[in-house]
């Protein structure tokens, strides 16, 4: 066992003037298995790469660990996977990897052919294994999940639950209480470590939070009597001064004493007051709010939006699927489910008038406005009021949106390409949610997304139950969000 000692630590990015983190200590059993959570561009990766030593920062960080990090930069994913092991770590046991690839299901045939070759999933797979064969080493697990759809989002949970060692960033809800003993949290004030999975933290943050807002209800009315308590100190002190001048008494001497007096008094009292409202006001901080999300969908003159009977897609000659039958009806929020590269995406293109080869019938309500978002953001640049208006949208309801997903308006004047990942997949949520439409079709709009943001999306779709078509891999967010599943 070692423990990592992080001791008022301060680090903010050259040029900027916001503190990512600001005088933040707690400490770390190299045994445990931490999930990481916040809100996106909180610090998560920020702080998973001062403890590889990217950044300098003031205070300190000790540990007698060495730290890997996930993922790993590969330069040519061209090469045989083999070789891109040994790149990364050439001192490994070939018996060893072979030993943790089949206890991720992972054929040893793909050790053979080239790395880009390999489909997201079994990259993700094959990194991770790579890591565990390592000894002595603290593992830092950055969103493993994104690329893994749900059968392999079970696997690798369960295969970090047999480890220990790590951190790990997820924001999958279910992933996460599968396979970690303790939270690493960065809050809106602080960084919290505390002992459970994520549920346990979560209902002992809320737990927190009601504490703390009937704390704040208190606190506010104590703020305002001593605002008011302030201000009649200075009322009776200008009276007395005010007395003075004009018809008073004959002995101004005394009663400029009296004032220069009362007015000390009242001085030294409003500081006093000052420096308690000041106290109960820095109380007031630690609170994560959820503001609710508006969504004015659009009602759909049929019953039916979307048919589909006895589809085929074919890709390159190949057909992935065939005779698949489905249907979207008015104000049903439907699962597109399926193993990665199984043509969930291909059906999506299909619907959006993408020159997909397929065999079968797809009927298409007349008139239909749709709205999406797809997986990939990087096309993502510019400003938000480029992007807005190029979007056609309300620059002023999407600014709003963002900022009820936890956007600080410091952000509105960055490029967006400079966002963090989490950051741009919530540009694309705050457009759809922008737009009036029939239908929501999105592609795994929650790749990098927090989980509060998560649950306000989940809350805001039970509540306006608009029509939807989704391909996720959250389990929690299938089981609370859909009405109905298509598996492929």
């Amino acid at each position: 066992m070692a423990l990592i000692h992080v001791s008022n630590l301060t680090f903010y990015y050259e040029g900027s003037y916001d503190f990512v983190f600001k005088d933040v200590s707690f400490k770390i059993d190299s045994n445990w298995k931490l999930g990481f959570v916040g809100r996106n561009g909180k610090g998560k990766t920020t702080f998973l790469k001062l403890l590889m030593g990217k950044y300098s920062y003031k205070g300190t960080i000790m540990s007698s660990l060495e730290f890997d990090y996930f993922p790993y930069n590969i330069k040519d994913k061209t090469k045989k996977t083999l070789d891109v092991i040994d790149n990364i770590n050439h001192e490994y046991e070939f018996w060893k990897l072979c030993r943790e690839l089949s206890l991720l299901k992972v054929s040893e045939d793909v050790l053979y052919q080239p790395y880009n070759s390999l489909s997201l999933g079994e990259q993700t797979k094959v990194m991770i294994a790579l890591m565990f064969i390592k000894e002595n080493n603290f593992l830092l697990i950055d969103e493993p999940t994104n690329h893994l759809d749900l059968e392999g989002r079970k696997l690798v949970s369960n295969y970090l639950k047999s480890k220990k060692g790590y951190i790990l960033v997820s924001h999958d809800k279910d992933f996460l209480d599968n396979c970690i003993n303790h939270v690493l949290s960065i809050n809106k004030a602080n960084i919290t470590v505390t002992k459970g999975n994520f549920s346990t933290w979560q209902e002992n943050k809320q737990r927190q939070d009601d504490f703390e807002l009937a704390q704040n209800k208190r606190l506010k009315k104590d703020i305002k009597r001593l605002d008011e308590a302030k201000k009649q100190t200075a009322s009776w002190s200008d009276k007395l001064e005010d007395t003075k001048i004009g018809n008073g008494p004959a002995d101004r001497g005394r009663i400029g004493h009296l004032a220069a007096k009362m007015m000390k008094r009242s001085k030294a009292t409003e500081f006093r007051q000052n420096r308690a409202i000041e106290e109960k006001t820095k109380l007031l901080k630690n609170i994560e709010t959820i503001d609710d999300i508006v969504l004015k969908p659009l009602k759909y003159h049929k019953e039916y939006l979307i048919r589909a009977n006895n589809l085929s897609i074919n890709y390159d000659e190949k057909t992935i699927f065939k005779n698949v039958n489905f249907s979207i009806k008015r104000g049903e929020q439907v699962a597109l489910t399926g193993a990665n590269g199984c043509g969930k995406t291909s059906i999506i293109k299909l619907i959006l008038g993408d020159n997909i080869s397929y065999d079968g019938i797809i009927n298409m309500g007349s008139n239909l406005c749709i709205s999406t978002i797809s997986q990939d953001t990087s096309w993502l640049k510019g400003d938000l009021k480029e992007f807005a208006v190029k979007n056609n949208i309300d620059e002023t309801l999407f600014k709003s949106m963002l900022r009820k997903l936890d956007f600080k308006r410091s952000q509105f004047d960055k490029d967006i390409s400079d966002f963090s990942e989490g950051q741009k997949k919530k540009v694309l949520v705050a457009k759809s949610l922008s737009e009036q439409a029939h239908i929501y079709i999105w592609d795994e709009p929650l790749n990098y997304i927090d989980i509060l943001s998560r649950l306000q999306i989940e809350k805001l779709i039970l509540r306006y139950k608009p029509t939807m078509l989704f391909v996720e891999h959250d389990s929690f967010f299938i089981k609370t969000i859909a009405c109905k599943i298509i598996s492929i």
